[in-house]
Parts: structure tokens; C-alpha cells; sequence
């Protein structure tokens, strides 16, 4: 199972960092829903709970216009993601080197 979550671990490092630049360049609500519903999922499959519950805020918020004051949320996306990155970066040089 190492090699296993070695690669979970690989896939959902490189993966968050493409959905977290479709948050940033989200045209509209929709692509922005879209964007926070992918990364909640994959966010939870891995359990960063405080960051899927971000994300669910998020795409919750995008449903109520106007959108003023989401930047916010996103930034604080962006923050926990960073804990988490840290984290799972930890454990793969863990994984790795056993």
C-alpha cells in the first residue's frame, strides 16, 4: 500500500495546484462553483477536512450574487491549502525515504 499512497500523494499534490488556479482564473460563478465542488472532493478523498470545508463554503457562496467579498474565502483557501501542501509534502519525503 506504500506505493499506493506514495502516488495518492503525488496525485493529489500536482491536481490541487490545477484546481487552485482554476479558482483564480474563474471567469464567472459557474466555472468558480465548479472549481471549489472539484477541489472539495478531492480535498475530503484525502482528509483536509478544514480545506473541503472551505471549498464547500466557497461553492456555496457563489451561488448568492453579487459575488463581492469572496477574496476573501478564497485567500483563506489558499492559506489551508498551503498547511496542507506542507503536510503532505512532509509525508511523502516520509513515505519515500522508508
Amino acid at each position: 500500500m506504500e506505493d499506493g499512497y506514495l502516488q495518492l500523494l503525488e496525485t493529489f499534490l500536482e491536481d490541487s495546484e490545477r484546481r487552485l488556479n482554476q479558482l483564480h482564473k474563474a471567469r464567472d460563478a459557474d466555472e468558480l462553483g465548479m472549481a471549489a465542488h472539484s477541489f472539495k472532493g478531492s480535498s475530503s478523498n484525502m482528509g483536509a477536512v478544514g480545506l473541503a470545508a472551505l471549498c464547500q463554503q466557497l461553492e456555496e457562496r457563489v451561488r448568492q450574487q453579487p459575488l463581492y467579498g469572496i477574496e476573501d474565502l478564497i485567500n483563506r483557501i489558499d492559506q489551508e491549502y498551503l498547511v496542507v501542501q506542507r503536510y503532505y509534502r512532509s509525508e511523502r519525503q516520509r513515505v519515500s525515504a522508508q
